[in-house]
């Protein structure tokens, strides 16, 4: 991949911040999901890029733009997958609470894991703890790794875990081990992220969430170093067919980061729609507008925090042919 695809990817989720941003607590999270999709499928034609959506907004049947499948880019350029979440926690967004995040991962053309619209049970940490977890072992067992890994207490070890009815064993099993919860009503890629970073006080991520977003937090822990586990949890027939489909005959598989995110180079960027641990939200203020990204390349292993401050007057539609 080019290395100016990095900055190029910022716009692309600036753009989705800004326009879905503007639904903040206003109780439609359909309305935000839509113009942050919008937003962002109108700054992907302006990339020079060859991309095809692997994780995006559904099927063709189910989405406008930004379906899986779907070609962006200019049609011009390397050749890549594609993973989206234009807005990540469109509750959170209506209700005005922490953590949205509008996403986009893309990797080498094939080296992303097409994963189905399915519930994925998973485990996540940072570097620090790379290697030490298993999926497969109990939640006392991979909190006691983590507190080894970085050397405290486990009564000083934060678990982080989406606060679902599906999730009460984890939760009740992580309060028995003696670590400290975070629960969180949504956006667990946010969450997967935040393992990486010690000043957001996260430790290690459990719990059955989205297998799309198992993905995007694959991207983000290559490039960050860290580690994600993950394994999919079908809830009916059809869901097991998908999964066959796929290739996936074995139901009980467990995928590891190069199942999720497979070679050595991949860019993911995450601009903070709401505030959060990692990212200030979107600000307006008179005709200007304020955001911050991280943006990071798995290949470099370079982190970067960019502020930007937009015209909403020099920019009305949030796109310029050329900046």
């Amino acid at each position: 991949m080019e290395r100016s695809l990095t900055m190029e990817l910022v716009r692309v989720t600036e753009a989705a911040a800004l326009a879905s941003a503007r639904w903040m607590g206003r109780g439609k999270k359909n309305e935000a999901d839509d113009a942050a999709t919008s937003a962002m499928r109108t700054v992907f034609d302006t990339i020079p890029m060859q991309g095809t959506v692997v994780i995006g907004e559904g099927e063709l049947d189910e989405a406008p733009m930004l379906y899986i499948g779907e070609k962006l880019g200019m049609g011009t350029g390397p050749i890549v997958d594609v993973a989206v979440d234009p807005l990540e926690g469109t509750n959170i967004v209506a209700s005005g609470s922490w953590n949205a995040l509008s996403v986009i991962a893309i990797a080498d053309g094939g080296m992303l894991l097409h994963a189905p619209d399915m519930y994925m049970r998973k485990i996540a940490v940072g570097p620090e703890v790379v290697g030490k977890i298993d999926i497969n072992a109990s939640p006392r067992e991979n909190i006691e790794a983590v507190a080894k890994a970085k050397n405290k207490a486990v009564e000083d070890v934060v678990a982080v875990v989406l606060n679902r009815p599906r999730n009460h064993g984890v939760i009740a099993a992580i309060r028995e081990a003696g670590a400290r919860i975070k629960l969180i009503t949504d956006g667990d890629v946010a969450a997967a992220i935040n393992t990486a970073f010690d000043h957001t006080g996260v430790d290690i991520l459990f719990g059955i969430g989205g297998a799309p977003e198992g993905v995007l937090s694959a991207v983000a822990l290559k490039c960050l170093g860290g580690e994600i586990q993950g394994q999919l949890m079908p809830t009916n027939d059809a869901e097991k067919e998908r999964c066959k489909r796929m290739g996936i005959d074995d139901i009980n598989k467990v995928f590891y980061m190069n199942d999720l995110c497979d070679g050595n180079d991949a860019i993911f960027a995450a601009t903070g729609v709401t505030d959060g641990e990692l990212l200030k939200g979107v600000q307006f203020k008179g005709s200007k507008a304020t955001t911050q990204t991280v943006v990071m390349r798995a290949k470099s292993g370079t982190v970067r925090f960019i502020d930007g401050e937009h015209s909403l007057i020099k920019k009305p539609n949030l796109v310029m042919d050329a900046e």
